[in-house]
Formats: structure tokens, C-alpha cells, sequence
């Protein structure tokens, strides 16, 4: 803003049709907003600053957010301290039962149990192989995954999570701006899967913490929604992790629930754990009277 001066005006002060009196009348009317012009390019660089550094302040890149996600559950370090972890639940949904264990090991293994009376429904992948032993469908010797089965289990046999080095994983990460999750502010990522999944980050604008993940995944070529959430945290060795996981498809108001009881780190963990086993061959029993 330019203030206003005598050049400015629309006659010539020194000319003999303004008497000097006129003239100081005019400079004295003037002198106020002299100082209120000097103030004013004084102040809006001063201002400029001050709203450019308080939006350099506030608005953050997605490596600054991650890097406070991975800060709030424990830090960087304490998460590559753990070898080989083991999460004990239970699972509900309606009236359905069951208990739930995931064992992960580094690198890049991971068993999951669903046990019903017994009975344990088994997926897994130890780094190269999927495989699964689906009792409840009579199929009681381990049978290879299909690559669409296969996906999910891939991702869940990453230890840290996809955010953790997302980067050296080969996914890319957007900071989509802020969206609300039931009433709390979340800063909203969009990760962009290797795989060729899309996930989104719901993480509570004051704890960084997973509040909600909203997961896009292609199935037998139909595409498939689904959501996560994340509540009841609790620090184990130094390290944050949900305790209330719920789980549904997009727009369905049923969620099923896992309950978190134990969770175990760095324990004994054998690679043959999450290897395929090999089928034994069925003996036939001898003829009768032989």
C-alpha cells in the first residue's frame, strides 16, 4: 500500500492559487495518514512473516506425519527391536466365537489361527509360500494360496506396518489433508500399495495414532472395501498397539471385533513354524486276511 503524498495530489501546492496557509492546512490533514501509511508498510512484511511461518508451522508433509505416527507408537528404534511378536485375541461377531492368534517374525513372516472347539483354520506365509489348512471345508492337509488370497497375507506378514520406510517398500504416500472420525480430527493419508492397493490413514490430529484405515484391494477382478478400527491402546515393552480392532465392509454398520488379551515379543519362533507342511501319504489299510 502506497501512502499519500504531496505529489499526489491534484494541483500544484506550490502554486500562487494555493496560499501557503492553505498549504499547511493541507500538510496537517496529511501528516496523520503519512504515519498510518509509514505503519502500514511497516507492518506488512512483519504480518506477511508472521502468516508464513505460522502455515510453514502448521502445515506438515506426509514424511513429518509418518514420522510422528511411528514416534507416537514407541519410535523407530524400539519397533526394529522386535524380532518376532505373538498377538492373542479373542473374535466376535453376532453371535459367532472364536479365538484368534498371529504370530509375525522378521522378515516378512506371519501365521494366523482362527480355533474353533479345537480346530484351527491356518494361513500363512514364511517369506516365499502361501499356504492354508481349511479343516471347516474337510480339507485337513495344507493346500498353496492363490495370489488374490495371497495379498492380504503379505501384507500382514510386514512386521512394523506399510508406513513404517514405505518408501523402501516401493509404496507412495499423499498427505490428503484432514477429515473427521466420529467427531475426532485426522490428519487423512493416502498410501498407494506396491501390490496396487490403496489404503487411508485416519490418524488422530494430537496422538498420530491409527484411529481408522480404509483399505481398497481387487479381488477376482471385483473390487473390495473394507475398514479398520483402532481404539484401547496400551504400551507393551516401550511400544504402542490397539487392543480393540474392528472390522467391516464399507458402509455396513456390523463390525466384527477382536479383542486383543496377550501380546508377546521377541519370542522363540522356528522358520519350519510358518513353512508349508509336507503332506503324508495316505496308508491304505491291508486287504482282510493278509
Amino acid at each position: 500500500m502506497k501512502g499519500l503524498s504531496i505529489r499526489s495530489l491534484p494541483f500544484d501546492v506550490m502554486s500562487p492559487i494555493v496560499g501557503w496557509g492553505e498549504f499547511m492546512k493541507i500538510d496537517l490533514r496529511l501528516t496523520p495518514l503519512r504515519e498510518f501509511s509509514r505503519v502500514v508498510r511497516l507492518f506488512l512484511p512483519v504480518a506477511a512473516a508472521i502468516v508464513f511461518f505460522s502455515f510453514a508451522a502448521s502445515a506438515q508433509t506426509v514424511d513429518e506425519v509418518i514420522a510422528k505416527n511411528i514416534q507416537a507408537h514407541g519410535g523407530l528404534d524400539k519397533l526394529k527391536s522386535v524380532r518376532s511378536i505373538r498377538t492373542s485375541a479373542k473374535f466376535s461377531q453376532g453371535s459367532f466365537r472364536a479365538d484368534f492368534r498371529q504370530e509375525n517374525k522378521r522378515a516378512d513372516k506371519v501365521r494366523e489361527e482362527f480355533i474353533i472347539q479345537g480346530l484351527a483354520q491356518v494361513q500363512a506365509y514364511d517369506g516365499k509360500t502361501g499356504w492354508q489348512i481349511s479343516p471347516f471345508s474337510g480339507r485337513k492337509d495344507p493346500e498353496l494360496l492363490s495370489q488374490d488370497d495371497l495379498k492380504s497375507l503379505v501384507v500382514d506378514a510386514d512386521i512394523d506396518g506399510p508406513l513404517v520406510e514405505y518408501k523402501e517398500k516401493g509404496h507412495k504416500a499423499e498427505l490428503v489433508g484432514h477429515d473427521s472420525m466420529e467427531g475426532t480430527d485426522c490428519f487423512k493419508i493416502k498410501l498407494s500399495m506396491k501390490n496396487g492397493d490403496v489404503r487411508y490413514y485416519y490418524l488422530d490430529a494430537d496422538s498420530y495414532l491409527e484411529l481408522k484405515l480404509e483399505i481398497q484391494t481387487t479381488i477376482r477382478g471385483a473390487l473390495q472395501e473394507s475398514e479398520l478400527y483402532y481404539g484401547d491402546y496400551e504400551q507393551v515393552n516401550g511400544i504402542f498397539y490397539p487392543f480393540a480392532v474392528g472390522q467391516a465392509q464399507k458402509g455396513s454398520a456390523s463390525r466384527a471385533q477382536f479383542s486383543v488379551e496377550k501380546i508377546e515379543q521377541n519370542i522363540p519362533l522356528e522358520d519350519a513354524h510358518f513353512s508349508m507342511p509336507v503332506s503324508k501319504p495316505e496308508t491304505k489299510a491291508p486287504p482282510a486276511g493278509k
